[in-house]
């Protein structure tokens, strides 16, 4: 059976560090207006005093460097991706 037309949204959550120096905001919106017109399911989620890279442990811990660790935001994405994908493939 094929799908038509529209027949599938798409589900999707971005978790993004609120100071990220290689994300412009422009790129934010880009992305968000992407979103909305793909007519996707979406979550953006940004933590705040993130950067780029926050939940990966071999990116050090300096955020001046513009990529590091970020305990905090990297439990926190954490929790809301097993939600996230609870309710996508949950049992309901």
């Amino acid at each position: 059976m094929e799908a038509k037309e529209n027949e599938v949204t798409p589900r999707v959550i971005c978790f993004h560090g609120a100071i990220d120096p290689y994300v412009s905001p422009a790129e934010v919106d880009a992305f968000k207006k992407e979103m909305e017109d793909a007519d996707a399911d979406w979550q953006f989620v940004s933590f705040s005093g993130a950067v780029h890279a926050f939940t990966q442990k071999m990116a050090g811990d300096d955020p001046s460097k513009g990529v590091a660790y970020d305990e905090k935001a990297d439990a926190r994405s954490w929790e809301y991706l097993k939600v996230f994908l609870e309710d996508a493939f949950g049992e309901s």
